[in-house]
């Protein structure tokens, strides 16, 4: 059996420029302790039932109240806010992910030939794997893959 090659995951300060080259991860962005217990807490399971209703809105005011909805909830417990999530789609072929940004953006449903944009080509692969709820995305480039019981994986 021959030798398996595997990328690397590369860790840098928080403001640290790394050029794309590949999955990378961030150190997180935050302001002490508290910050970083709240980047790792396990989400509640209303969170994760909104994002699954992401698939079944129809209408962009939908989309935007869930985005409005979940922006809140991560500021409220004083959470670093991701820049958005990428889940599996539950709408069938030729759709196999999605993403929502907490900016505004609308819902991208996206097949198996498109390309992600950064900072959520990094958590494609992870979305895809099945083993996960959602994966959320922050500016720096850090991808946090969340159970579907609402437990985070650290990097």
């Amino acid at each position: 059996m021959g030798s398996v090659e595997r990328p690397r995951r590369v860790v840098v300060p928080p403001g640290t420029f790394v050029p794309h080259s590949g999955a990378r991860i961030a150190a997180p962005s935050t302001t002490g302790p508290a910050a970083t217990r709240q980047l790792f807490a396990t989400r509640t399971p209303e969170l994760l039932g909104r994002l699954r209703r992401l698939d079944a809105a129809v209408d962009d005011a939908s989309v935007r109240d869930i985005a409005s909805w979940l922006h809140e909830q991560y500021v409220s417990r004083g959470a670093p806010v991701p820049v958005g999530f990428v889940a599996p789609c539950l709408l069938g072929s030729p759709y196999v992910d999605h993403r929502l940004g907490l900016d505004g953006r609308i819902l991208g449903h996206c097949a198996a030939h498109d390309v992600m944009p950064p900072p959520f080509d990094g958590a494609r692969m992870l979305a895809r794997s099945g083993a996960y709820a959602f994966v959320e995305v922050y500016a720096d480039g850090l991808v946090l893959p969340v159970l579907p019981d609402g437990s985070v994986v650290r990097p």
